[in-house]
């Protein structure tokens, strides 16, 4: 009698091998095939239409045990996520989705069921902003990876860079700070049984973030002079936009404490204290420093907020020059808003 080790279980992609693990993955990763898809997986590679004559391309890596955890996150979670924060990537440039390709390292004790959750996670993503997978690969691996990258269509306008915003415009933001960074402060308190508990939409803007992502291109026809994905903090991104730009951010303390507000239920719980003004410290660390939400942060001239910002951008501060000493981005005009993601902290 054979025994199999670990990593060959039945179940496993060790067990399965490479074409039954491909066939399962797209097969859960099948959506209607969008405009741009001229030819899909099945060939060396695929063949998207650039009716643009440009191509806006990202891509990101999502590394188990960094960027995900399987006690955590379901296969759909991993798949959502990596989806939807190459999306607004795409969107930050003012571009609409025309394909992505998955790559995918999976040790040969992985389940292949993992696989085929991850791609259903995807392809929800993909039906939901009228995009999908064109193409990829599949490897073994160490530890799980995922990577995705996106390609994206500018639709004869402009890309809207980082490096446009100018003193006089108007500052704001679509989507949502701090829910993201809210809802992985409670897992790392008490996993998901506490996170569910205490704020289950929290919870879920963790692990599946919705992106605004036809906002991107709204704002670009609207005429934003610069944008970003907000994808490692409002205090980090927003420097990364102020420095592009040689600007200052000044964000309005009022909007700040309505997103403060609503991520008191979970501040409240971690809190150190008794009384109410730590749980408004720790609120307001992850408004200015929670990563992961994907909104994103545009600025736009005056006439345009005089006319209305493109939906659902509200505004959110204003754009001022830059001064020598003074942070790159503040809060009421004096108060440093820092705090974000970095991938070697």
């Amino acid at each position: 009698m054979v025994h199999r080790g670990p990593d060959r279980a039945p179940g496993t992609v060790g067990a399965a091998g490479e074409a039954e693990v491909l066939g399962r993955l797209l097969a859960a990763l099948a959506v209607p095939s969008p405009p741009a898809q001229l030819l899909g997986p099945g060939d060396d590679a695929a063949v998207v239409s650039a009716p643009d004559a440009r191509v806006v391309a990202t891509t990101d890596l999502l590394v188990e045990g960094r960027d995900f955890r399987t006690d955590w996150s379901s296969g759909a979670d991993v798949g959502a996520k990596a989806a939807a924060q190459n999306l607004a990537d795409l969107a930050a440039m003012g571009a609409v989705p025309t394909g992505l390709l998955l790559t995918v390292g999976a040790p040969p004790a992985t389940p292949v069921a993992w696989l085929e959750d991850l791609g259903r996670g995807i392809a929800v993503a993909c039906s939901r902003w009228g995009t999908a997978v064109v193409g990829g690969d599949l490897s073994g691996a160490a530890q799980l990876l995922v990577s995705i990258t996106a390609l994206g269509d500018l639709q004869g306008r402009a890309p809207v860079l980082r490096s446009g915003a100018r003193p006089g415009d108007v500052l704001a933001l679509a989507g949502a700070v701090g829910r993201s960074g809210a809802g992985l402060a409670l897992l790392l308190a008490g996993g998901p049984q506490l996170a569910q508990e205490v704020a289950p939409a929290l919870l879920a803007a963790h692990r599946r973030p919705l992106p605004p992502v036809e906002a991107g291109p709204a704002a670009a026809r609207a005429g934003a002079t610069a944008m970003l994905d907000v994808s490692d903090g409002l205090g980090v991104d927003g420097a990364r936009l102020a420095a592009a730009s040689g600007v200052h951010l000044d964000v309005d303390p009022s909007w700040e404490e309505q997103h403060v507000v609503d991520l008191l239920v979970a501040a409240r719980r971690l809190a150190r204290g008794d009384d109410d003004l730590d749980a408004h410290v720790l609120a307001r660390s992850w408004v200015r420093g929670g990563g992961e939400d994907h909104a994103l942060l545009a600025t736009f001239p005056p006439d345009v907020a005089e006319r209305g910002l493109p939906e659902p951008f509200v505004r959110i501060g204003e754009v001022l020059p830059a001064r020598e000493g003074r942070p790159a981005v503040t809060a009421g005009g004096d108060v440093e808003v820092v705090g974000g993601w970095d991938v070697y902290a």
